[in-house]
C-alpha cells in the first residue's frame, strides 16, 4: 500500500492547537456574544496591527470583503473595474454583483500577478479601480499599480485572499491599496473553522462605510442610513483567528521552508517552479508548478498516493458564466497557458519530511518517465524561448 500525502491536512494544524480553540470558543459560548462582538472587535485590532494598517473590518468571507469594498468606494452600475482573468472567480463576481463590469489584462509569466504593462491599454472613461491578486501567497508589483491608479485617478483594491502575512518590498500586503481584501476559509494560510473574511484598510471614511454596509446599513440600531447586507463576522469565528494568527508567522515561515526544500530538488527538472520575486516575500499559500502532460504527471502523482490539486483550470474569461463580456479563446495568452500546465503540490506547514520526501522522488520519477517516452523539445527550452 503507497504512503499517502494530502494535499493539505487541517487536522495536523488543529490538533497542536486543540486546547487554545476549545478555551476560545468556550469563552464565547460562555458570553453568548456570537454575532460581532468584543471577539471579533479584538481580532479586528489584532489583525488590523498584524497588517500594518489602522483599521480592520471582519466579515462573512472573503467574497463579502471584495463586494463590500466595491460599493464603500461607490462603484456600481455602468462602470468597469480591472483585474486578471487567472484568479478564483470570486474576484469577478464580487465586480459583477456591484453592476459593474469586469475588464481583465494578462499577467506576467512568471509571477502569475497583473502585469502592469498591460494595464494602460484597458483603461477606459468608465474605469473605477485595479484589482491586483497577490495569487498563490505572491505579491503582484504594487508600485507600477499604484502610480498609473494615480495619473488616472482610480482606487486600488488588493485582493489578498491567497496571501496572508506576504510582503511587497518589505509592506505587508493589503495596506497597500485603498483597501485590502482577505478570506478565511478553512484552507488559508490563516483559516478560520468555517467562513469568514476580513477588509482592512488606513482610510476611516471607507471603514466606517464598509462597517455600516456589513450591518444592513445601520448607523445604529434599527437605523438604516443606506442600503446594506448582512455580512458580518461571527464570534467563534473571531476566536479561532486570533488563536491562529499568532502562529501565522512560524507556519508561513514553515511553507517557505518546505518550498525552499522542493525548489533545489526540482531544480533542472523539467517543470517550473515557482518564482519569487525580487521585490517579494512569498508565502507560498499554494505551490503551483508548471509542466507539459499535466493529466499524466497527477495520474502518477495520485498512483503513488500523493493528493494534487489544480488552480485555476479555466480563466474566468472563458467561464460560461462570462460568455457574455465577448472574450475568446487566445485573448489572454499567458493566463491560458498556465491554466493548462498548473499543478498545485502538497503544501501546508506541518509536512514531515518524509511526505516531502515522497512528493519530490515521485515527480522526479513521473518527470523522468515522461521525457523518456517524449521526442518534443524540452519544456524548459520552449518557455525559454
Amino acid at each position: 500500500m503507497n504512503f499517502r500525502v494530502p494535499f493539505i491536512n487541517l487536522s495536523a494544524q488543529h490538533d497542536s492547537i486543540r486546547g487554545e480553540l476549545e478555551d476560545a470558543i468556550r469563552k464565547v459560548l460562555d458570553s453568548s456574544a456570537f454575532a460581532g462582538g468584543r471577539f471579533v472587535q479584538e481580532f479586528e485590532e489584532d489583525f488590523a496591527r498584524y497588517c500594518e494598517c489602522k483599521h480592520a473590518a471582519g466579515v462573512g468571507n472573503g467574497t463579502d470583503a471584495l463586494w463590500l469594498s466595491l460599493l464603500a468606494l461607490g462603484v456600481g452600475v455602468g462602470d468597469e473595474v480591472i483585474t486578471v482573468p487567472n484568479t478564483f472567480i470570486a474576484t469577478a463576481e464580487a465586480i459583477s454583483l456591484c453592476g459593474a463590469r469586469a475588464v481583465f489584462v494578462d499577467v506576467d509569466e512568471r509571477t502569475y500577478t497583473m502585469d502592469p504593462s498591460l494595464i494602460e491599454d484597458a483603461i477606459t472613461d468608465r474605469t473605477r479601480a485595479l484589482i491586483p491578486v497577490h495569487l498563490f501567497g505572491q505579491a503582484a508589483d504594487m508600485d507600477p499599480i499604484l502610480e498609473i491608479a494615480r495619473q488616472h485617478n482610480l482606487f486600488v483594491i488588493e485582493d489578498a485572499a491567497q496571501a496572508h502575512g506576504a510582503r511587497y518590498k518589505g509592506r505587508r500586503v493589503g495596506g497597500i491599496g485603498d483597501v485590502g481584501c482577505f478570506s478565511f476559509y478553512p484552507g488559508k494560510n490563516l483559516g478560520a473553522l468555517g467562513e469568514a473574511g476580513a477588509i482592512v484598510t488606513n482610510s476611516d471614511r471607507l471603514h466606517e462605510a464598509i462597517c455600516i454596509l456589513r450591518d444592513h446599513g445601520q448607523t445604529r440600531k434599527y437605523q438604516h442610513a443606506r442600503i446594506g447586507w448582512n455580512c458580518r463576522m461571527d464570534g467563534i469565528q473571531a476566536s479561532a483567528l486570533s488563536v491562529k494568527l499568532k502562529y501565522l508567522d512560524h507556519n508561513n515561515s514553515r511553507r517557505r521552508s518546505h518550498a525552499g526544500q522542493y525548489e533545489r530538488v526540482f531544480a533542472g527538472m523539467e517543470v517550473i517552479v515557482p518564482f519569487e520575486a525580487p521585490y517579494a516575500e512569498h508565502v507560498y499559500h499554494v505551490y503551483a508548478i508548471r509542466t507539459t502532460d499535466r493529466d499524466e504527471v497527477i495520474w502518477t502523482l495520485r498512483e503513488k498516493g500523493i493528493e494534487c490539486g489544480i488552480h485555476y483550470p479555466v480563466p474566468i474569461h472563458l467561464q460560461r458564466a462570462y460568455k457574455s463580456l465577448g472574450y475568446s479563446t487566445g485573448v489572454f495568452p499567458v493566463s491560458e497557458r498556465v491554466a493548462e500546465e498548473f499543478i498545485s503540490l502538497p503544501m501546508f506547514p506541518e509536512l514531515s519530511q518524509m511526505e516531502m520526501d515522497v512528493v519530490m522522488f515521485s515527480l522526479k520519477e513521473a518527470v523522468l518517465n515522461k521525457a523518456l517516452r517524449s521526442d518534443s523539445p524540452s519544456f524548459l527550452a520552449r518557455v525559454a524561448s
